[in-house]
């Protein structure tokens, strides 16, 4: 049997989504670490879904509740090398489960600087293994 080390892609933070995760209660933390941990795997949790209105399943939602309430860190796994985490929140609405159109707007904008950097990112690889 062929001994195979794992792969994690590394996780990547767009605008504030980093510093609004360590704004977060130190439980949801723990649980977001966690499922971000297993998304670098390439695994989805059970608390992990397809965000509706990104066209499949390249954008991920995780929730979580606290006694502060509700939050949500949003995250793509759409690159072939990268993780890159779009937003982290705390919902506002009391009830429903549908998310303010101000965060679907800033999750849409942050998943377009993610694929901007990702291009970079893919050119200075290029640049570096080049002869």
């Amino acid at each position: 049997m062929k001994d195979e080390k794992l792969k994690f892609k590394p996780l990547r933070f767009v605008g504030s989504s980093h510093r609004d995760l360590a704004a977060c209660p130190l439980e949801i933390r723990r649980h977001f670490g966690y499922r971000l941990f297993a998304a670098q795997q390439g695994l989805h949790g059970a608390r992990s879904k397809p965000m509706k209105g990104f066209g499949g399943a390249s954008v991920v939602e995780i929730r979580a509740d606290a006694q502060e309430g509700t939050f949500r860190a949003v995250y793509t796994v759409q690159f072939e090398e990268a993780v890159y985490v779009l937003h982290v929140f705390q919902k506002k609405s009391k009830s429903g489960s549908r998310t303010d159109y101000a965060d679907i707007a800033r999750i849409h904008i942050r998943l377009k600087e993610a694929e901007v950097a990702y291009a970079l990112y893919l050119q200075e690889k290029a640049k570096s293994n080049a002869p």
